[in-house]
């Protein structure tokens, strides 16, 4: 496994790179600023969590097949980004219970609140596995 990574080897790195800052983001406003994650919350992290490692093994040992594993993960923390992302932005009370439609923080450079920041990187996932998934076979 010499030489130049092919281009899935890179989105798959890319993929895990965005997975693993997410993380790492959500452990941030948990632990280090003291926010208490709502329950859509929790599910995002449920969804996010596990593609750190799937998604690292697979750039390891250059797998473009991650994508069957990792992208239903990714569509389902998507949608959930989506509705929890409505329910800020209608500040309708959220049906699972908890201050779900409460914004605990927002970036002060582009007002993007968490589950906003947790949409943009599912959705940086998305592009990542359906470009490798559509690529894969060219390669």
């Amino acid at each position: 496994m010499t030489g130049k990574p092919s281009e899935t080897t890179l989105r798959l790195s890319a993929a895990t790179l965005v997975a693993t800052v997410a993380t790492a983001g959500s452990l941030w406003f948990g632990l280090g600023l003291g926010l208490t994650p709502c329950d859509l919350c929790w599910y995002q992290r449920i969804a996010m969590y596990p593609l750190v490692v799937v998604l690292g093994v697979a750039t390891v040992e250059r797998r473009p097949e991650v994508v069957r594993t990792a992208l239903p993960l990714v569509g389902i923390g998507g949608v959930l980004a989506v509705y929890h992302s409505y329910l800020q932005a209608t500040l309708t009370e959220c049906a699972l219970g908890g201050p779900c439609a409460a914004v605990q923080w927002e970036s002060p450079v582009l007002g993007l609140s968490i589950p906003n920041l947790s949409l943009v990187a599912f959705g940086l996932l998305a592009v990542l596995l359906v470009w490798t998934w559509a690529q894969s076979g060219r390669e």
